[in-house]
Order: structure tokens, then sequence, then C-alpha cells
């Protein structure tokens, strides 16, 4: 009797969880992230640094190198201590197209990079805004022009997609395996109306759209998630598509820290609750229902007929290889795909761990 109930709730996860691939991989489809706006806009590029001196000296001549008729950058300089004063008044000289934006240590009384990204939000000289950060690169010249050609009359948020360097280590799979998990979900939803999500150094909306929920101020004192509860506000339907031309893509260095990598992981997980109720149960039951799988999976292949359960173990895995195929040949990723059974095993684990350790703890500095 008891193997019988656990088998028809692991049938009803391998089911599940079908579906919900098939879901977050309909992002693939052409049509929707297809349409262009043929018309070149100006923009804003708002990139946000605090300490980062070396990263801009790489940062900077790529932005400056795109191939967009009409943009400027506007550089927050969030009271650096370190060489990234000297480094920007270097380039403000040399291009008039910098608009530099001074947070001091006595204004940013926040302490909060969501009220120094409003400054220079109100200091920017054009309707259409795209954000990055310091330590992220694009990957082509054409940037600016990709991701702004998916701004309509309409569509007045565009989600890019952030993508970690390549290394020849186990930790950086990990990271860009999760990390292209976490675009399949992102863009996923987006492709169905609802959006719930956005990567941090890739996101362009408009300044009525940020104006219209009053930007940040509902978790101005939350000091993460700045992306993700922008998006919660102001995201919907309607106005909101994303980008995947591969000249679209930001870049940035993996972690090669464990440790570190774990806390921002446990702070993302943190900012999930902070979801609307419709997205947490959705991601939540997605990866309950995963974790039952394998688990079931084990159980059922000792104590059941055998060639059952691998048959839907082989169905699983077959539709899992293809669309995780295809979505990381997309994305860039298509290393991740050799190994895919031992990095889910892995990540279920690692998540496992982030959950327990915030039923303890807290990030130190959330309010």
């Amino acid at each position: 009797m008891v193997l019988s109930v656990i088998f028809c709730v692991f049938v009803a996860c391998t089911v599940l969880q079908i579906i919900y691939l098939v879901t977050f991989f309909s992002f693939l489809s052409k049509s929707k992230y297809g349409r262009k706006n043929k018309t070149e806009i100006p923009i804003s590029v708002i990139i946000f640094s605090k300490d980062q001196g070396e990263n801009l000296l790489k940062l900077l001549p790529s932005i400056l190198d795109q191939e967009h008729s009409m943009f400027e950058i506007v550089l927050i300089n969030n009271a650096s201590s370190d060489e990234t004063n000297d480094i920007i008044e270097s380039f403000s000289e040399k291009h008039t197209c910098i608009k530099v934006v001074e947070v001091e240590n006595n204004e940013a009384f926040w302490a909060s990079k969501k009220y120094a990204l409003t400054l220079g939000i109100k200091a920017s000289k054009y309707d259409h805004l795209l954000f990055t950060n310091a330590n992220c690169k694009p990957v082509s010249k054409n940037w600016i022009s990709e991701m702004s050609r998916n701004f309509t009359s309409k569509k007045t948020i565009v989600l890019g997609y952030k993508k970690y360097r390549k290394e020849n280590s186990f930790i950086n799979l990990f990271v860009r395996f999760e990390n292209s998990l976490t675009a399949i979900k992102c863009f996923g939803f987006v492709q169905k109306g609802s959006p719930f999500m956005a990567f941090e150094g890739n996101l362009a909306f408009n300044k009525a759209t940020f104006f219209k929920v009053n930007g940040f101020i509902n978790h101005m004192k939350i000091n993460a998630g700045l992306e993700d509860l922008f998006i919660k506000d102001a995201a919907n339907k309607e106005n909101t598509t994303f980008c995947l031309s591969e000249n679209s893509f930001i870049e940035t260095d993996a972690p090669t820290s464990f440790s570190k990598w774990f806390y921002d992981k446990k702070e993302a997980a943190y900012i999930k609750k902070k979801y609307k109720y419709k997205h947490r149960l959705l991601l939540n039951l997605f990866a309950f229902t995963k974790t039952l799988f394998y688990v079931f999976a084990i159980i059922l292949f000792f104590t059941y007929p055998y060639k059952i359960i691998l048959s839907i173990v082989l169905l699983y895995f077959i539709v899992n290889y293809i669309l995780i195929g295809y979505s990381a040949k997309k994305l860039k990723e298509p290393q991740i795909i050799f190994f895919l059974p031992f990095l889910e095993i892995g990540l279920i684990l690692f998540q496992i761990s982030i959950f327990i350790a915030n039923l303890t703890s807290k990030p130190s500095h959330w309010k």
C-alpha cells in the first residue's frame, strides 16, 4: 500500500516536472522576442560603481566602443575610496558623453545602491535607461543596440542575460549551470506573461515605468534584490519582454569562492520570500517535486519493478536533455549538458543547504 502511494506520487512528480520543463522552455519560441523596434532610440547607460577602479578600466572602453549612434554614460560613483575617483576623472575629461554622479557618504543616508541609482536615473538625459555594473562587460559592440531594439510603445522593460566566463573548474561549471537554469526560468515566465526577476547588470526600462511605481521606494531599506523587487512592482504581461541575441549578453567573472557564492545564493533565496505568492508557489513546487522525483526514484528502483521505474526515469531524462540541451546552446553554455544528472543532484543538495541555513538566520545587513 505504501509503495503504491509512493509510486503514484513519483509519477505525479514526473508529470509535473515535464510540464514545468515544457513551460519554462517556451522562451525558445522566436515569436515573442523576435519583435524588434527598427528605429534607433537614444539610451542612457547607467553604471553603478563602488571601489571598482580596476573593473572600470575594462568596462568603460567596451561601452565607449558601442556601435550605437546616440547614448550617454551615467557613471555613479558611490563614495569610492580606491583609485576609482582618478579613473572616473580621467575618462570623463576625455569623453563628453560621460556624466558623473557623485554619491557622498553623508548623502547616502540609506547606505543603499538603490538610492545611488535613483540619483543616477534622475541625472540621466534620455528616457530609455540601460543598466550594468562595473564588474560586467558586454560581449559585443552591439549590446546597447540589441537591448534597445526591444523597446516599443508597449514594451517598456527589457530583460537581458548575464553569463559567467568559462573557467576549468568544477565550481565554475556548477555556477554556470545554476545561472543557466535561472535564465530558463526567468525568460520562460516572461514568455508566459508572468515576469518575476531580472539579471543584475543587464536590465533596461524607461523613466516613466520607474517613476510610475515610485522607483525603489517600496524596498529601499532592503539592501539587496534591486532587480527582482523592481520587477515585482513594475513588470507585467503587457510591458515586459526579453532579449536573447548573443550580442545582447553581458559577461562577468564567476565566483571562485564557494563560501562567497553560498552567501550570495542564501541572500537571493531570502529575496524570493518577497516575490508574489504565485511565483513563490510555482518555484517552490518545481524545486520540491524535483527533489521528490530523485528520492522516490532511488527508493522505488530497489522496491518496485525496476523496469517500470527505469522507463519513467528515462522518459524524464530524455525530455530534460533535449530541452536543457537546446536552451544551453541558446545561452552559449553547451558544456553543462554532459554532466546534467550530477549537476542537478548537486544543485538539489545545495538548495536544501541554503533552505536550512535560512531557517536559522538571515543576511546580517537586512533590516
